[in-house]
């Protein structure tokens, strides 16, 4: 798959599959492709060559089915919310899906608490901070309970509790089988969470394994412009706060 933005090819030839359930971090420096990438798997980008697949089916084919198999968290929480008040903007996804009322509120609620927002829902969301429209942007996304979920830089302006809570819930999710994507360009957060990681660099890919096998590629080219973890291991604390 190819994606071009004007002049410049975004994407350069790119085969990738992701697993259900699997927990893929995607990492590479600014430029790299990344987001590019990400947003053609439910349509938000058409490829210039090449097409992207949902369980067999091209994703150009049911714009609607890729929509609700993935939901996704943008860079910019201005990008994906659409209410005046915080409670109203996580319902929304979920009304559209015509759920009941009870699944409605019950997905909401749990949204909201996972990203510490819990009690909130009659506060406006023009008056959040940057770091709260995140923490809801990425709750209405999980209110949508997708099969597959992607976050593009899920934890820029985040403090260490919020940053907490989200691990905590890709975590939950990830073991209830649910299919994690994580766009990085800092590897602290995620990389202890994740079966696989790859890197992209001048959108192609350039590193493609296990963490393990990834930190060490990393290690040996710098030029990736990936950081790397001090100290990190397998068995590291995911909140990267525990070296």
């Amino acid at each position: 798959m190819t994606v071009r933005r004007g002049d410049t090819v975004a994407v350069d030839d790119v085969s990738l599959t992701v697993d259900d359930g699997e927990f893929l971090v995607l990492a590479g420096p600014n430029g790299s492709g990344k987001t590019s990438l990400v947003r053609t798997f439910n349509g938000l980008t058409e490829p210039d060559s090449g097409e992207v697949r949902i369980d067999g089916t091209p994703v150009a084919e049911d714009l609607v089915g890729a929509r609700t198999a993935v939901g996704m968290v943008f860079q910019d929480p201005r990008d994906q919310i659409v209410a005046a008040t915080v409670g109203a903007d996580v319902a929304f996804g979920p009304e559209n899906l015509g759920l009941p009322h009870a699944e409605v509120d019950r997905r909401a609620r749990e949204a909201l608490s996972a990203v510490g927002l819990a009690g909130r829902e009659d506060e406006r969301v023009d008056a959040l901070s940057g770091g709260e429209r995140e923490r809801l942007a990425i709750a209405g996304a999980l209110a949508m309970e997708p099969e597959h979920l992607v976050l593009d830089e899920p934890f820029t302006g985040l403090d260490d509790p919020s940053r907490r809570a989200v691990l905590d819930r890709l975590r939950d999710l990830h073991a209830a089988g649910t299919g994690i994507v994580v766009v990085t360009h800092d590897l602290r957060d995620v990389l202890a969470l994740a079966d696989r990681a790859v890197v992209l660099a001048d959108g192609e890919i350039a590193v493609d394994g296990d963490p393990e096998s990834a930190v060490a590629a990393l290690d040996a080219d710098e030029t990736l412009g990936v950081r790397v973890p001090d100290g990190w291991r397998p068995d590291a604390d995911p909140s990267g706060l525990v070296p």
